[in-house]
């Protein structure tokens, strides 16, 4: 495995592979890496010849600089567990070497970049288009893994992908769990042990919901998740919407829809946690 900084030198290296034929696979990541990219590389790994893991926190996706100060970076650790997974290549630039210059692009998703986290951080999904879309044109890949605890961000990605076409496949892959039912996370590491055990009923929530929404409309399904979470020592809900699963609106009756996503962010702490959990699909 090796790891490298260059742009130029992962090109180079991309373009041998691809003249002997290799098929080429992307796991973009912004480190703090856990079993939950692990999942998405070992997938990447059985499905191509050689595969490229980008470690890169981008500060264009933070609208709040004191996340991104916050946000956890574990290069040695990663490389370890990537080396471990049989990774060809980690590419962990510097801010430099991917914004040489202010990356001004503007990139027009709506309706799909306007809800819930598009809602509440502004130019957020700007920034994840900005660098997911850099790395699309270094790396060249066939196909790309994103995990779907980033729910909105897969749908936006996809399309992304059909606006200004990329010619790759976008693999979504399942959301991985702690034992307890925790959706992993590299803001897990933020939180406190007592926190920790708070944070697990958001999932215990939206499990519950699950079984609530077989015999209960829509609207009473959302208000027994945002008053569970209202009621729960330590949370505080930020959003929860029950959404069509490809174009993140809200629906108002199980039957507006054959794909229907509830999507939740709480905080614990200050720690902002994501979750989702399928309805119908």
């Amino acid at each position: 495995m090796k790891v490298i900084q260059k742009i130029e030198e992962l090109r180079a290296e991309l373009s041998a592979c691809r003249k002997d034929g290799k098929t080429v696979g992307l796991v973009p990541t912004m480190g703090a890496l856990h079993a939950g990219h692990a999942s998405l590389v070992k997938r990447a790994v059985a499905e191509n010849d050689v595969v490229v893991v980008s470690d890169f926190v981008n500060p264009t996706q933070f609208n709040d600089k004191n996340d991104l100060q916050k946000y956890p970076r574990t290069l040695d650790a990663d490389c370890k567990l990537l080396e471990a997974e049989g990774v060809s290549f980690v590419f962990a630039p510097s801010v430099e070497e991917v914004y040489p210059e202010p990356d001004t692009r503007q990139f027009d998703n709506a309706p799909l970049d306007t809800v819930m986290e598009g809602k509440y951080r502004p130019g957020h999904f700007n920034g994840v288009c900005q660098i997911v879309s850099k790395l699309f044109l270094i790396v060249e890949p066939n196909r790309a893994y994103f995990g779907e605890k980033d729910f909105q961000q897969l749908a936006i990605i996809r399309e992304m992908v059909r606006k200004y076409p990329f010619d790759l496949e976008i693999v979504g892959c399942p959301i991985v769990r702690e034992a307890d039912g925790l959706a992993l996370s590299s803001r897990n590491a933020r939180l406190s042990e007592e926190q920790r055990k708070q944070a697990v009923q958001i999932s215990k929530t939206l499990f519950a919901s699950v079984e609530i929404s077989r015999h209960h409309t829509l609207a009473e399904t959302k208000s027994f998740v945002a008053e569970t979470i209202a009621a729960s020592e330590g949370l505080e809900l930020e959003y929860f919407e029950i959404v069509d699963g490809n174009t993140l609106q809200n629906v108002t009756s199980w039957d507006d829809s054959d794909y229907i996503v509830g999507c939740i962010t709480v905080y614990c702490g200050e720690v902002r946690l994501i979750d989702n959990i399928k309805y119908k699909e």
